[in-house]
């Protein structure tokens, strides 16, 4: 583990202090690590890819009214249109009209932003949020005699 030391202004450190307590960090270290992989999270997902393609996961979570049978008959196309890249998809009763899906995409980075934008897009649904994470792609490899298979780790 690496220590380094950083100087803020009195206002800066304040507002950092009290970012700090409204989101339950135990101390400074677990909020700027939390912080600086954010940033490089979102650098990695900025970079165009060289070479293979950099892959990712995300989490979409929107909201519909149900009772329009035309939103729910799109967001259900366009899943199966990327069927390739959901994993899985929660669905969730909010009251007698809304509903709250929850989608987990994995796949190249382009290809997930793409259907993740378009899905938060689709006329009628609102409220959509788009949370990506960059991933490793391990090589691949097998254990005895399994498939030949590689792991995702979310990057550090």
């Amino acid at each position: 583990m690496e220590r380094f030391t950083i100087s803020l202004d009195d206002e800066l450190a304040q507002q950092f202090d009290e970012f700090i307590a409204d989101k339950g960090y135990g101390n400074r270290s677990e909020a700027v690590r939390d912080l600086i992989r954010s940033r490089l999270g979102s650098a990695t997902l900025d970079q165009p890819s060289k070479g293979a393609a950099a892959w990712c996961v995300a989490n979409v979570s929107y909201v519909y009214d149900h009772h329009e049978h035309t939103v729910t008959a799109r967001v259900m196309d366009l899943q199966h249109d990327h069927h390739d890249l959901v994993i899985t998809s929660l669905h969730t009763h909010l009251d007698h009209d809304h509903c709250l899906e929850t989608v987990v995409l994995r796949g190249p980075v382009d290809a997930v932003k793409t259907c993740a934008e378009q899905l938060v897009a689709l006329r009628g649904v609102r409220h959509g949020n788009v949370h990506l994470v960059p991933l490793d792609v391990g090589e691949q490899h097998s254990h005895g005699k399994s498939k030949p298979h590689r792991h995702f780790k979310p990057m550090n």
